[in-house]
Formats: C-alpha cells, structure tokens, sequence
C-alpha cells in the first residue's frame, strides 16, 4: 500500500500530527476542515453557522483539488456539528454545495466540543477516477 500526503496552502495547515488528506490507491481521505481561514489560520464567521460552513467547504474544495479530485467525487461525508439545532442551517448551505450532482452519503453527529470553538466540522472521502 502506498501512502500519498496531500497539502495545500489552499485549506488550513493541520494543527496536530495529521495530513489535510492521504490518497492511497483509488481513494482520497480528507481529514476534517473546521473554518479557518487559510492564510490568517483564525475562526471565521464570528459563530455563525453559515459562514463557517462555507468556509469548510471552501478549504475542502481546496483539498480536493489538490488531490486531483472534485466535489462530484465525494462519495462519504461526515459532519459533526457543535449544536443540532444548526442542522438546517448548515443543511442549506451543504446541499447548495452539492447541487446537481449526486449528494454523498453521509452522517451528521452532534459533539460535545470541536478544535478552536467551532460550530461545525465535515470530513470527506472520495474516489479517484481512474
């Protein structure tokens, strides 16, 4: 099995002994992206859910690109939210992520804290085409 390292200077650094994503073979694992701001590595969105949530998205996306893949790729997500009562909210801005493809299967969980304050993390896998 070979491991490869994917980093951007597009998504967050990582903030402990971990990889933003490892590819290994036709699979791309991202790990999770909370809303940091990718040049200042600070909380966007002042709590709230929607912005933050794109934010995450947007330092997937990163991710996913560097990895040679695209949101159409992703076939699981899974999201941990700080509050359950966030779900909708952060529900819309998720879907319009995903709009026109199809959506990956997913999980959402409530936590009882996420890294730095934030109100929601999202992880992804997704496939190589190949």
């Amino acid at each position: 099995m070979t491991k490869k390292r994917i980093e951007t200077h597009g998504a967050p650094a990582a903030i402990g002994p971990y990889c933003q994503a490892v590819a290994v073979g036709q699979w791309v694992y991202c790990s999770g992206q909370i809303a940091l701001d990718p040049d200042e590595a600070q909380l966007v969105g002042d709590g709230d859910i929607e912005a933050e949530t794109r934010q995450v998205l947007k330092n997937l996306d990163a991710v996913l690109e560097k990895a040679g893949v695209n949101r159409g790729d992703v076939v699981k997500a899974t999201v941990y939210l700080a509050d359950m009562s966030e779900f909708s909210t952060m529900n819309q801005v998720y879907a319009a992520f995903f709009e026109g493809l199809v959506p990956p299967a997913r999980a959402t969980v409530q936590v009882a804290a996420l890294p730095k304050g934030a109100r929601v993390e999202i992880d992804f896998t997704a496939r190589i085409e190949g």
